[in-house]
């Protein structure tokens, strides 16, 4: 039994909403970090750090498992 997959327009633009909502959501998460990092008294640039690392932590893991699903569904 096979799985009928979209179409490839609707493929493509299913993996670009799910890497847009990656992109906000580590966003997302960097704000939070930072503001937190902030509140918590670490200095600006610290702060910034702190959210920079968070970011990029966050949009390698959310892309990862978005490759995991798409190897998955090729």
């Amino acid at each position: 039994m096979s799985v009928a997959l979209a179409s490839p327009p609707v493929y493509a633009l299913i993996l670009l909403v799910a890497v847009l909502a990656a992109a906000f959501l580590s966003l997302l998460v960097a704000v939070v970090a930072g503001l937190l990092t902030r509140w918590d008294g670490a200095s600006l640039p610290g702060s910034l750090l702190r959210a920079g690392t968070v970011f990029g932590a966050a949009m390698t893991l959310l892309c990862g498992l978005i490759a995991l699903g798409v190897a998955a569904t090729t």
